[in-house]
């Protein structure tokens, strides 16, 4: 049936026009969604799909690592790990007990963690401190019921409990079947309302752990975090969203608190329900639930601008890794009008095996295994970055790979591009919007993150119109003015073979 549905949704793409194909998508859900806003300015989008009894739920956070503090990268993912520990009613035996031994653990922690980073005091005396902490830590364990919360929603039938944190969002999800709306309802609203943050030191190793995993031991982890922070000097998407190894153990408990009460205001959330569901059953639940949240002030946001970069900046790994080569051009956010031409750029030059630099590179010529462009890295709120990324084949230098690559570049600033590519292109992203969009989950996503961040749900469908617009001009255009020497940072994997009594 899912494959019937994509085949039914490329005719339709192929069909009609982009701008009639927008209009068309944009009528269907306009009589499918429902929007409205509570008086404390959180916004809800229920999408109606009646096709089966389950409905998919979707917390958007306009917040992410972007709007962390300075010594707090990574706060922002803590928080999404903490979502689901619990409140002062679900995973626990005895709250009133567990919150006393709560604050004395934070208080052992910020003790040996003064002691250790800042008075600097000797072993013996921090490993006594270490171990008050642990034994505390121990003592709030025996009021857990662990994975309380999930296992309420895997009862109930509920599939895809997740979420996920961005530099410019934070997303939480799942999908329970349609007559389980209001307990869904009951559980988000105490979460957000009255986060305990339960497990805390635990949790941060988890995300320390993940940090070692994606970062410290992946090579093509550690290039991308430099990466990121070479090319920015003052934004702060040059941080890790996973965060910084000494800012993840320094961050506590207190830390927590004021980053969800300046974030995890009712004026940062975005709810889209999509499925099989009644709107306005969905409103009278939005407002018992979620309209006791206080209303406050808009949290401030991001003023820093990113300054001009002036010339090519440049960074060499040395490792017992395979080479690879990386490098980034500064762009414009996703809402710019620059934008539909960078992706239609990125899926010509590596998108598939007809694609430029896939052709050359990897078949013509045998030089590299791998190519790969993409567009808006590592945020789409704010000015990002256009990648190019390759790793060569076994003998082949890095600067002989990097000169081919240049040299294709240029080619297509002198001689532009193909119809046929131009065509390829859209018909590629076009379908890619389709497939977002044919799960309840999947719609929930992307209208939510539009309604939030883009100007309202209604521009995913526009971004067809603006795709339609772009020629072969446009896109040669982008290329001169974003891909230029002046403008790009770049990193080089080096192999280096391990001395003797060096670990690989």
């Amino acid at each position: 049936m899912k494959k019937q549905l994509i085949f039914f949704c490329l005719l339709i793409l192929l069909s009609f026009g982009q701008k009639a194909l927008a209009g068309t998508y944009l009528e269907t859900f306009e009589d499918k969604v429902t929007a409205f806003s509570l008086d404390n300015g959180l916004r809800f989008l229920v999408i109606e799909r009646h096709q089966a009894p389950v409905a998919s739920f979707v917390t958007f956070v306009d917040a992410g690592s972007v709007d962390e503090p300075r010594g707090n990268t990574g706060i922002a993912h803590i928080f999404e790990h903490l979502a689901f520990k619990g409140t002062p009613s679900i995973g626990t035996t005895d709250w009133e007990k567990e919150q006393k031994v709560l604050k004395e653990v934070d208080a052992a922690y910020n003790k040996w963690l003064r002691a250790k980073y800042i008075q600097r005091v000797d072993e013996t005396k921090l490993s006594d401190l270490k171990a008050r902490f642990e034994e505390l830590q121990k003592e709030a364990g025996q009021y857990v019921v662990p994975n309380a919360f999930p296992k309420i929603i895997e009862r109930h039938g509920g599939t895809d409990l997740n979420a996920a944190t961005g530099k410019d969002f934070t997303m939480y999800f799942c999908s329970l079947p349609s007559n389980k709306v209001e307990l869904w309802f009951s559980l988000e609203s105490d979460r957000l309302m009255q986060p305990v943050f339960r497990e805390f030191y635990t949790e941060k190793e988890v995300v320390l752990e993940e940090r070692r995993m994606r970062v410290d031991s992946d090579p093509t982890g550690r290039m991308l975090e430099e990466l990121q922070a070479l090319a920015y000097l003052a934004h702060p998407y040059r941080g890790p969203t996973i965060g910084w190894t000494t800012d993840i153990m320094a961050t506590t408990r207190s830390d927590l608190r004021r980053f969800y009460e300046r974030q995890y205001r009712p004026q940062n959330l975005t709810v889209a329900v999509a499925g099989d569901v009644d709107p306005g059953q969905i409103q009278e639940l939005a407002r018992t639930y979620f309209g006791p949240m206080t209303k406050q002030e808009a949290s401030p946001r991001i003023i820093t601008r990113e300054p001009e970069q002036r010339g090519e900046r440049e960074f060499v790994h040395r490792g017992p890794n395979q080479p690879m080569y990386i490098e980034a051009y500064h762009t414009v956010r996703q809402l710019h009008e620059d934008s539909p031409a960078l992706d239609i750029l990125s899926d010509i030059l590596t998108r598939g095996r007809t694609s430029r630099l896939y052709r050359v590179l990897v078949e013509d010529r045998g030089l590299a295994q791998q190519v790969q462009a993409f567009n808006g890295f590592p945020g789409d709120k704010y000015p990002s970055l256009f990648v190019l990324y390759a790793i060569p084949r076994k003998g082949v230098g890095l600067d002989k790979l990097t000169s081919a690559l240049h040299r294709e570049l240029d080619r297509i600033q002198e001689q532009g591009l193909t119809a046929e590519e131009l065509d390829r292109a859209k018909t590629r992203l076009r379908a890619d919007l389709v497939r977002g969009l044919k799960s309840n989950l999947g719609l929930a996503r992307r209208l939510a993150r539009a309604e939030a961040q883009e100007g309202g749900w209604r521009n995913v469908f526009t971004y067809l119109e603006r795709l339609q617009k772009v020629d072969t001009k446009k896109v040669r255009q982008v290329l001169a003015d974003y891909l230029v020497p002046e403008n790009r940072t770049l990193g080089r994997m080096l192999h280096k073979s391990p001395q003797k009594g060096e670990s690989r």
